[in-house]
């Protein structure tokens, strides 16, 4: 029998890690102050939804996540002291593998649901 092959780690996964490891190290006490202002920049672009070029634009929209924030942690990585952002990617890696709260879906789904319920009631109200 043929043994499966890992499948590959997407782009979209390893940023959310590698962005995740930047907000960690940039709370590191052995960061220097100029790289933990770079990576709370770099952070705050990634989970921003305000973008340089909005993502409905089709594909420059998502191409600018996929090269500005690489670009701004590999950047990061340089000011990083050795070792410091590895140990972060650890446990961030580690975070990214737990699984979602039910708690947490369950709310969103609340919300979703109190949401339609408020734009049907909305909806069906007489304006006369």
């Amino acid at each position: 029998m043929k043994a499966r092959r890992k499948s590959p780690v997407s782009l979209a996964h390893r940023i959310r890690v590698d962005a995740h490891a930047a907000w960690l190290a940039a709370r590191d006490p052995r960061t220097p102050w100029y790289a933990r202002l770079f990576g709370l920049v770099i952070t705050a672009y990634a989970l921003s939804p305000i973008d340089l070029i909005p993502d409905f634009i089709p594909v420059l929209g998502l191409i600018d996540d996929a090269v500005l924030i690489p670009f701004g942690i590999w950047l990061f990585l340089k000011m990083v002291p050795e070792g410091v952002f590895e140990e972060h990617r650890i446990t961030a890696a580690a975070a990214a593998e737990r699984p979602g709260s039910a708690l947490g879906a369950a709310m969103v789904v609340a919300l979703w649901v109190a949401a339609l319920v408020l734009v049907t009631w909305l909806w069906a109200l007489d304006y006369r």
